[in-house]
């Protein structure tokens, strides 16, 4: 397990890059710009740093001459996540300090083996400047309870796939409550994590079609929500059968712990 700094103002991209970490079992500390990363750097001595580029107060550049100013730091693997590496900026970003970068968005399948080959001192079988293929389409899991999530935010489902599916569980996504009906009439989740607020139908209308199916309606049902929060909403999901009514974000130990909580993998 290694301790890895996170440096980035985008709180999707802060998440997603902190879920696959955990999930993958290293201890994760963020911070939203360079300001909070130096000073998260100092207090915590992780041993290696991811940076976005573009940041307030601190950019990613100035960040990473303060770190390679500083003998106390020296050989830290420095990685930076930009948005910008498929247009000119690779020597700004070298020159800088930084070791290696990676192009947003960044690949959930191959983020966490790049960091681990500069922490073992191993330069990346490709380079970090080209954008990271696409993984080919992963065959089901043949074994494992099944865990169906329903977000219409595509990246809310990376999220939390690349946190379940490295411990043992099957994970099916679904963009809106149709699709995950089909999925779940196809074969049985043994749990239901869902979002709120849908384009295709809201959560709590999807509930209560579940619920109204015979085969489906003992199957633990669990809302995660970042904008519907409050005291009525989730009295309301509670009252149509949901077991846990969650708010985003979650840290990755908390979201694996209340699927634990329902469903052993």
């Amino acid at each position: 397990m290694a301790r890895v700094l996170v440096v980035e103002d985008h709180e999707v991209n802060r998440q997603l890059m902190e879920y696959l970490l955990a999930a993958h079992g290293h201890a994760v500390t963020v911070a939203a710009d360079g300001v909070e990363g130096l000073a998260a750097l100092r207090a915590q001595r992780p041993d290696a740093v991811v940076c976005d580029i573009e940041m307030p107060r601190l950019d990613g550049v100035a960040f990473a001459q303060a770190v390679r100013a500083d003998p106390a730091f020296a050989g830290l693997p420095l990685l930076a996540v930009t948005s910008y590496a498929m247009h000119g900026d690779r020597s700004r970003v070298l020159a800088a300090g930084f070791d290696d970068y990676v192009a947003k968005p960044i690949d959930p399948e191959h983020f966490v083996p790049w960091l681990e080959a500069h922490l073992r001192g191993q330069a990346p079988a490709a380079p970090a400047s080209a954008p990271m293929p696409l993984p080919p389409p992963r065959p089901p899991r043949e074994h494992g309870p099944l865990v169906l999530v329903v977000d219409d935010e595509p990246l809310n489902l990376e999220l939390k796939r690349s946190c379940l599916e490295p411990l043992g569980y099957r994970v099916r996504t679904a963009a809106g409550p149709d699709e995950a009906l089909r999925l779940a009439q196809h074969e049985v989740p043994a749990l239901f994590l869902s979002d709120v607020g849908m384009p295709q139908g809201d959560g709590f209308d999807f509930i209560v079609r579940v619920k109204r199916d015979p085969r489906l309606a003992g199957v633990p049902f669990v809302f995660i929500s970042t904008t519907h929060w409050d005291e009525s909403l989730r009295t309301k999901a509670l009252a149509l059968g949901a077991v846990r009514y969650l708010r985003r974000p979650m840290d990755a130990e908390d979201l694996i712990a209340e699927v634990q909580r329902w469903v052993q993998a």
